[in-house]
């Protein structure tokens, strides 16, 4: 749950710094926030799942990927067609944030493997 924390803390105040920073509307921290709420759900059900049955973990990423696919491609829509965002803005941020915050999934999900590789060997 841990690196929950990291990252929304993280994802929000580098979001609020750049908006006040750069002057710019909702396009930031709209662009931050799908990539934040998805990877931290993401992270909860990987870490509760590995904890519990690490054989069903493959499953559920796949099952992950498939849903994230139709999240983001039904936000990113919305975003720059209903609430008429600016795209450059928005896409840019919300490309950072898609790409850091999966580096952080994947970094976590290295050291998961290697605590339960660890626990194992003794």
């Amino acid at each position: 749950m841990r690196p929950v924390w990291w990252m929304v803390g993280i994802s929000l105040s580098s979001s609020l710094a750049a908006t006040a920073l750069a002057r710019m509307g909702p396009e930031l921290f709209l662009g931050m926030l799908a990539p934040l709420v998805v990877a931290t759900l993401t992270w909860v059900l990987v870490e509760r799942t590995y904890r519990r049955d690490p054989a069903r973990l493959t499953s559920l990423m796949v099952m992950a990927f498939a849903g994230k696919v139709v999240f983001f491609g039904t936000y990113v829509a919305i975003g720059l067609t209903v609430l008429s965002l600016r795209p450059v803005p928005f896409v840019v941020s919300f490309t950072s944030y898609f790409i850091a915050l999966h580096l952080a999934e994947a970094l976590c999900l290295r050291r998961l493997f290697a605590e339960g590789r660890h626990l194992t060997q003794e």
